[in-house]
């Protein structure tokens, strides 16, 4: 019998020291809803809120941010809204046992597309500049236009960084884009004091 027990002690340790070491998983939020076919408005509401949220869809109606207080406020606001249309929704909190990987990799890659579309508008804001050079426009009522414009790409970037949790890798690229737009337009208002005839 005491054999019995030492081989038990043994046989345990061997597998504690074969069994890996692993970070805590993830926690997921994940909705799970459907709405009434008809007004199909329903339906692209909330996939508007969905998408505003940044989460992904794991599959049909099926919707899944990392776990952090306030998604879990948007997502508990949400559910409360589709019971109130008519439809059923159930909010989970889980972790990916297979395939967690995959799931990230497409958190990611939604932070990254919109990280794009914000280096796109980048991209529209400087040709915006350029077209006041070229068409000599050098008033305050323009510089206001453009500083306005570049507050709401900042905002923006701010929103989508906020829900960045997991890294996505356009981050960086997209900093670069705003700090390029902040350069022009500050050398833009130096031209407007000049010829507004004031000094900076």
């Amino acid at each position: 019998m005491a054999g019995r027990d030492v081989q038990g002690t043994a046989s345990d340790q061997d597998t504690r020291s074969e069994a890996p070491e692993s970070s805590p998983a993830r926690k997921w939020l994940v909705l799970i809803y459907r709405i009434p076919a008809e007004p199909t408005r329903l339906r692209a509401a909330v996939w508007r809120r969905i998408k505003g949220l940044g989460a992904i869809y794991l599959q049909n109606s099926v919707a899944a941010l990392p776990h952090a207080v306030q998604a879990e406020r948007a997502f508990r606001m949400l559910r409360k809204e589709i019971v109130e249309m008519g439809g059923t929704a159930h909010l989970l909190i889980t972790e990916v046992l297979a395939g967690a990987s995959d799931v990230e990799q497409a958190y990611n890659a939604a932070r990254d597309d919109e990280y794009e579309e914000i280096i796109d508008r980048c991209e529209d804001f400087l040709q915006q500049v350029e077209k006041e050079y070229l068409a000599e426009h050098f008033s305050y009522a323009e510089l206001e236009e453009n500083d306005e414009d570049l507050v709401k790409l900042r905002n923006w970037f701010g929103k989508v960084e906020a829900r960045d949790v997991l890294g996505a890798s356009r981050r960086a690229e997209t900093i670069t884009a705003l700090e390029r737009c902040e350069t022009v337009l500050d050398g833009y208002a130096t031209r407007v004091y000049t010829e507004e005839g004031e000094s900076r």
